[in-house]
């Protein structure tokens, strides 16, 4: 009996993460076509369209050899550093904030890519500073300017929300590259102190409200805690099996806000109810999983901490959005991978997701990590 030819391109990809992937955004997709009233545009199909575009670049990324990430970790950086100034020059203000990019055939935010750049570039620091230097000032001091320079940009616009995820992938980088325990946990009192402050003079007046809400989420039911009582109501209102596919009267009915990007787990909780959650929590369990294991294979210690810092930057966007819609943490806008609209949160992803088949092909290639 002849045996089936595989071709070696398609035999050598990481299917165990990108069926998963797939069956995730094919989800994702019919919850955007019941969001929108049974239509697949404007957000369906985009959505389907998006992630196949971003898996064929997740693809080249992952042919890409470690020396051109490592050559291009500091124009990378720069790069879009510059492109955070142009924001605050000529972005495009929706939603009180100002934080996207014309490009024409897309909306760009640059904030969003500075998640996996941030780490791309601390990466490289820490594998080129000397292991002596690793407990000294010197390891400490040239990335706090690197991570307070965009995070600093991306407040301004402001977006609070992203500014915490580029510093909470920044300070998982740090951690991991071996810096002194003492640093941590002096920064964490530092921010205990400074965090009531920070409420009364840095925070903007809405993103007050919404601590406040947080706290306490019946005091402004109309007012800003009405999208975090919308969502609770949806998802509570799903139950086990959910209301069924296009039955959502929240989403609908038009009283949950934002149901296709930031609360699109409530819209689907609604309709697919826990049976539906569980999906995507194993969905992302099983591409997280995958990830660290890919990050332990590592062959040396740059792809170690690139690896690392890309499944921290999903981790992140999934826990923040997930907190969020449950009321566990203050509204931010961060959407779901994969499930949410919005092309901007899919490259950032998919490019996580190309990263870490690099890392994972260079782990499989003889003398992968020095080509």
């Amino acid at each position: 009996m002849q045996r089936a030819y595989i071709p070696a391109f398609i035999a050598r990809q990481p299917w165990g993460v990108i069926l998963p992937l797939c069956a995730l955004v094919t989800f994702g997709g019919a919850v955007l076509y019941s969001a929108a009233g049974g239509h697949l545009m404007p957000w369906a199909l985009l959505h389907v369209v998006r992630f196949l575009v971003f898996l064929g670049m997740a693809m080249v990324v992952s042919r890409i050899p470690p020396a051109w990430f490592k050559n291009a970790a500091l124009p990378s950086y720069a790069l879009l550093c510059v492109l955070l100034v142009l924001v605050e020059l000529i972005g495009r203000v929706g939603g009180g904030s100002q934080r996207w990019l014309n490009l024409g055939f897309m909306q760009l935010q640059p904030s969003e890519l500075m998640k996996p750049g941030i780490v791309l570039v601390l990466a490289w620091f820490y594998s080129v500073l000397p292991p002596s230097e690793i407990r000294t000032w010197r390891s400490i001091a040239p990335a706090v300017v690197l991570l307070g320079l965009p995070a600093g940009l991306v407040m301004l616009q402001p977006d609070l929300g992203t500014g915490l995820a580029i510093s909470f992938g920044a300070v998982v980088i740090m951690f991991l590259a071996g810096l002194p325990l003492w640093l941590f946990v002096s920064g964490a009192a530092a921010i205990a102190v400074a965090a009531p402050l920070a409420f009364f003079t840095v925070l903007h007046d809405y993103q007050r409200k919404r601590v406040l809400v947080f706290l306490d989420p019946e005091s402004d039911p109309l007012g800003s805690g009405y999208h975090i009582t919308q969502s609770k109501i949806a998802i509570g209102s799903g139950g086990l099996f959910g209301k069924g596919f296009g039955q959502g009267s929240q989403s609908h009915l038009d009283y949950l806000p934002e149901a296709h990007t930031d609360f699109v787990f409530a819209t689907m909780a609604e309709e697919w109810g826990m049976i539906g959650g569980f999906f995507v929590l194993i969905v992302f369990a099983m591409v997280l999983r995958w990830g660290l294991g890919v990050a332990l294979r590592a062959p040396d210690r740059f792809s170690r901490l690139l690896a690392a810092g890309m499944v921290t930057t999903i981790f992140f966007y999934v826990c923040i959005n997930l907190m969020m819609v449950m009321g566990l943490a203050p509204v931010v806008g961060i959407p779901l991978p994969f499930v949410s609209h919005g092309g901007s949160s899919m490259m950032t992803n998919m490019l996580c997701i190309g990263t870490l088949m690099a890392v994972d092909r260079w782990s499989r290639t003889p003398g992968g990590a020095m080509r």
